[in-house]
């Protein structure tokens, strides 16, 4: 099993332990840890979270140092449709607005 350890990160960024759809006003809140650290196994994140609680378990494995760095772990699905010819900036705020799909729809 490959295991690479990240630590000392100054920001944390875009993770959290819940599960859930984000909506509404919830999208515009950014969760990050300050002093943390990141875990990878098997090119998977297996853990994360504040230095003040790397498992003693996890300091014998060679680390990645990131003091002062901001580490922003992540699955980004960045695609478009080509037959829909226009920019949807706007329906991104009004995501951020907490209008659902349906409504933003209806307004063309």
């Amino acid at each position: 099993m490959a295991i690479i350890l990240i630590k000392n990160i100054k920001r944390l960024v875009g993770v959290g332990n819940t599960h859930a759809a984000l909506r509404g006003k919830e999208l515009a809140q950014l969760a990050a840890i300050d002093n943390a650290y990141l875990l990878i196994e098997d090119e998977l994140i297996a853990g994360f979270g504040s230095m003040n609680d790397l498992p003693p378990s996890l300091q014998k494995h060679t680390a990645i140092d990131a003091t002062g760095r901001f580490i922003l772990p992540g699955w980004c699905d960045s695609h478009t449709h080509l037959v829909f010819a226009a920019s949807r900036e706007d329906e991104f705020v009004d995501k951020l607005k907490g209008l659902t799909y349906a409504e933003i729809a209806a307004r063309g």
